[in-house]
C-alpha cells in the first residue's frame, strides 16, 4: 500500500529553477525552522539565493513524482566536485550532500536509484572516489560505503592549557577572507592525507553557519611565513576551537601559546580534532575529557580508476595480489582485480598473483584509505585470506587515517 499517488517517477538534473523545491525538501528533511534561521541571521530568501551556487556548480539529481503531468520533487542527491589528497596524490572526488527524501516516499528504492545514477555520472567524469557524512551508518554500509575518518572533541580547563611555551614566531588575527589564510589551508591540504582542497564553494559552506564573532588567527614564523591557523569563538567564558591546523611543530605549539594568552578570559577550551590522535598525552595535566566518533564515510566508485592514481610505500617489499571485490550497487566493481604493487605505485596486471583476498567494496575502501589495516580487518572477519597475505599487504600499504574536517 502506498501513502502517495503517482503516475510515474522521473530522475533528472536540478537547475536554478528547482531551487525553491530543493530548499523546501532540505528544510523539511533536516527540520530547519524559521526560528533556526532567525537565530543564525539567515532569511528564507537568503537561503534560497545561497543554494543557487550549489545547483550551478554541483551535480544535483532529483527524483520527481509525476502527477497529472506535473512534477513534484520527492528526493534529491547532490555531489560537490572537490579535490582530495590521498597519500600525496590529488584526486578529483565527489562530496555527497543534501541526500533526502520526503518520508512518504521512503522504502521504495528511490534513493538507491539516485545514488547509482549519481555515482555513474561521477565515474563518467573520471571521479573514482566519493565521501559523505552519514545520517545512518548501517544504511550506507549496505550500499558499499565505509568509515574512513574520525572526529575527536576535547574539553580542557584553563589550568590545563600548556604554559611553558616560548615559540619564536607570532600570532595575528585576520579576516575570514584573508588570502594567506586560504593559501595556508591549500598548503596544509597538499601535505595532509585525506584533506580536501577548498574551492570557493567549500569556503562559503565552511563559514555559512558561523557566528559573526568567529575569529581566525594565523601563526607566523620568524621569517613572517604563515605556518598554522586556528578558527575559534569565545562565548560565555569558553573558547570554542572549530579547527586548528599546522604545518610543523613550531606552529602547533605557537598556537597553543596563543590559546594560553586568553587564560584570564576563559574557563575552558572546547575544540575539534580531526587528526585521529588524542591530545591528552601532549599535556602536562592529561586528565581531560576527549571523545571520538566516526565522521566521514567513503566509497571507491571505480576500482580501476582509483588504483591508477594510488600510491603505496616506496620502501615496501612490493607484491602481486588478487582482490575479489563484492559490490552490489556498481557492477563494474563486482569482480576480481589483480594489482601489482611496486616501488610506491600500483597497477592492474595480468601477472599471476602471489596472494588472494576477498572483501566488500566498503572494506576495500577503508583499507586503501588507511582507516584500518589488513590485519585488523582480517581479525574482524572483513577480509577472507591468510595471515601471510595481510602481513605482506600491510608492509606495502601506507597506514594513516585521513584528515577530513569539511562539512558541506
Amino acid at each position: 500500500m502506498h501513502s502517495f499517488k503517482s503516475d510515474e517517477f522521473k530522475i533528472r538534473v536540478l537547475t536554478k529553477d528547482d531551487a525553491e523545491e530543493y530548499n523546501a525538501l532540505l528544510r523539511y528533511a533536516f527540520q530547519v525552522t524559521e526560528a533556526d534561521l532567525a537565530e543564525t541571521g539567515w532569511k528564507d530568501d537568503e537561503i534560497k539565493q545561497s543554494k543557487f551556487p550549489v545547483l550551478e556548480r554541483a551535480d544535483v539529481l532529483g527524483c520527481f513524482n509525476i502527477i497529472d503531468k506535473k512534477e513534484e520533487l520527492v528526493a534529491q542527491f547532490a555531489v560537490y566536485p572537490l579535490d582530495m589528497n590521498i597519500y600525496g596524490e590529488r584526486y578529483e572526488v565527489g562530496f555527497v550532500t543534501s541526500v533526502c527524501t520526503y518520508p512518504e516516499y521512503t522504502g521504495h528504492g528511490l534513493m538507491k536509484k539516485l545514488m547509482r545514477k549519481s555515482l555513474t555520472r561521477m565515474r563518467d567524469s573520471n571521479k573514482s572516489f566519493a565521501l559523505l557524512y552519514p545520517y545512518s551508518i548501517p544504511l550506507y554500509r549496505g550500499l558499499g560505503w565505509e568509515i574512513i575518518s574520525n572526529k575527536m572533541t576535547y574539553v580542557i580547563k584553563d589550568r590545563q592549557i600548556p604554559t611553558k611555551l616560548k615559540e619564536p614566531g607570532y600570532v595575528r588575527r585576520v579576516q575570514w577572507d584573508d588570502e594567506q589564510f586560504k593559501k595556508l589551508h591549500t598548503h596544509f591540504a597538499a601535505k595532509t592525507h585525506g584533506c580536501l582542497y577548498r574551492n570557493n564553494l567549500a569556503w562559503e559552506e565552511y563559514f555559512r553557519w558561523d557566528e559573526d564573532d568567529t575569529m581566525v588567527a594565523i601563526y607566523y614564523n620568524e621569517d613572517d611565513e604563515p605556518c598554522g591557523y586556528m578558527v575559534y569563538l569565545i562565548s560565555s567564558d569558553v573558547m570554542h576551537i572549530k579547527e586548528l591546523i599546522y604545518l610543523n611543530r613550531e606552529a602547533q605549539l605557537g598556537l597553543w601559546e596563543y590559546i594560553h594568552a586568553h587564560d584570564s578570559m576563559i574557563d575552558e577550551v572546547r575544540g575539534n580534532n580531526y587528526y585521529s590522535e588524542p591530545i591528552a598525552f601532549e599535556l602536562d595535566d592529561s586528565d581531560i575529557k576527549e571523545t571520538i566518533r566516526p565522521y566521514a564515510m567513503g566509497r571507491i566508485i571505480d576500482v580501476a580508476q582509483f588504483i591508477s592514481q594510488y600510491n603505496c610505500d616506496p620502501d615496501g617489499p612490493g607484491g602481486c595480489f588478487s582482490f575479489e571485490i563484492a559490490d552490489d550497487l556498481l557492477p563494474w566493481n563486482n569482480g576480481t582485480f589483480v594489482i601489482d604493487f611496486e616501488k610506491g605505485h600500483c597497477a592492474l596486471t595480468d601477472k599471476n598473483p602471489q596472494y588472494h583476498l576477498s572483501m566488500s567494496i566498503g572494506t576495500f575502501t577503508t583499507l586503501l584509505l588507511g582507516y584500518k589495516s589488513a590485519e585488523k580487518l582480517l581479525q574482524m572477519g572483513k577480509i577472507q585470506t591468510t595471515y601471510d597475505a595481510v602481513a605482506k599487504l600491510d608492509d606495502i600499504l601506507y597506514h594513516e587515517i585521513p584528515y577530513v574536517s569539511d562539512y558541506i
